[in-house]
């Protein structure tokens, strides 16, 4: 296990500048973990990396996520997901003044329709009616961990279909009391990852993340700008940026620990994807990346395992040559993870809801 870092739940060592490393230059500390060289081989033991995986940073291994995870199509209850074993599970959210609260839907943004069921414990699980509010779905979150207090670490991907909608109690800061009314300390927080840093930047940079032990029975959530609020000309404040402004100005005025995501930059581009932000303040606010994985394979990914930031790589199965989005082989999926693996990815996501031994993978990454 890398031994340059400071364990994130214990004192951890403030910057010695306090502002960002400057974006092009690799952090002193970039050799990756040992593992990684022999990983080709290694991975083709995948029943015995699992438990390995413990001892890794989170930036440093490679999970498995499942789009869509909400949808009756793709697994019965949200419970089930939850007990796939998959790393990443996603829910489309909608926040739009056609419907009321926060709708989890796909195509439909005026109400719920969904295989979450507002459980508040674990023997209300796949007893309750489906077709819940994002509200519904984390506490079926909740009620599952009560069952698993040391589930594997989840992470929560939230695609806000059609943005925040603040002037209509839908902000940034509302989804913030949602999540904390809910799940309250299993969230890994931004504050909880910055420690005395300037920034999250600052903070993965120095000391990457925690490792996949210290974060069993933690949940750790990103939010990425949804594909109508990206298609609306009339939309110019899109997800990533108005939570990253959420996290600068409650930084700035010592209430960071009131955010409990991360927002991350969408779409590959190479070189520092955030220089898209012309507001140079919010960029080291981002250190999770979301994107077609097919997108980055012109691009040099290694820049993002060597700064310890996440990359989710979607869509994973329409790498070319491509393989089915739902029914893979074992063999050509867990082939696909291994090679988005060696591709720095920290999530391979797809469709595979029924390989449940693809979902549970978690290999080195790199």
């Amino acid at each position: 296990m890398r031994t340059d870092r400071t364990p994130r739940h214990g004192s951890p060592t403030a910057s010695p500048t306090g502002s960002p490393a400057p974006p092009d230059t690799p952090p002193a500390h970039a050799a990756r973990h040992p593992l990684r060289a022999g990983a080709g081989v290694l991975i083709a033991l995948l029943a015995l990396l699992l438990p390995a995986a413990n001892g890794l940073p989170y930036d440093d291994a490679t999970g498995v996520g499942v789009h869509n995870a909400y949808q009756k199509s793709t697994f019965t209850h949200f419970a089930d997901a939850l007990d796939s074993g998959a790393s990443m599970l996603e829910l489309d959210v909608w926040t739009n003044f056609f419907g009321s609260g926060w709708r989890v839907s796909h195509d439909n943004p005026l109400v719920n329709d969904n295989n979450c069921e507002n459980a508040r414990n674990p023997s209300q699980l796949r007893t309750r009616a489906r077709n819940q509010s994002l509200a519904g779905c984390l506490n079926d979150l909740r009620g599952w961990r009560q069952a698993n207090p040391r589930h594997r670490p989840i992470l929560l991907k939230l695609e806000m279909k059609d943005g925040f909608a603040a002037n209509l109690g839908r902000g940034p800061a509302q989804l913030d009391a949602l999540i904390e009314d809910i799940l309250g300390d299993a969230v890994l927080r931004p504050a909880d990852l910055r420690g005395a840093h300037a920034t999250l930047d600052d903070a993965v940079r120095a000391d990457g993340w925690p490792t996949h032990e210290s974060l069993a029975g933690r949940v750790i959530i990103h939010l990425i700008p949804g594909t109508l609020e990206e298609g609306n000309p009339l939309d110019t404040l899109w997800t990533d940026v108005e939570y990253a402004r959420h996290l600068r100005d409650l930084a700035a005025a010592g209430n960071l620990g009131r955010a409990m995501a991360f927002p991350a930059v969408h779409r590959a581009a190479s070189g520092d994807p955030r220089t898209r932000y012309a507001e140079t303040s919010i960029r080291p606010w981002f250190v999770v990346f979301d994107g077609d994985a097919s997108a980055y394979g012109s691009i040099d990914t290694s820049w993002y395992s060597a700064r310890n930031y996440l990359l989710v790589m979607t869509s994973a199965h329409a790498v070319a040559p491509a393989i089915s989005a739902t029914n893979p082989t074992e063999a050509q999926a867990l082939d696909r993870v291994r090679l988005l693996s060696g591709r720095h990815a920290s999530v391979v996501s797809s469709d595979w809801a029924r390989l449940p031994g693809v979902l549970s993978t978690v290999v080195p990454r790199g």
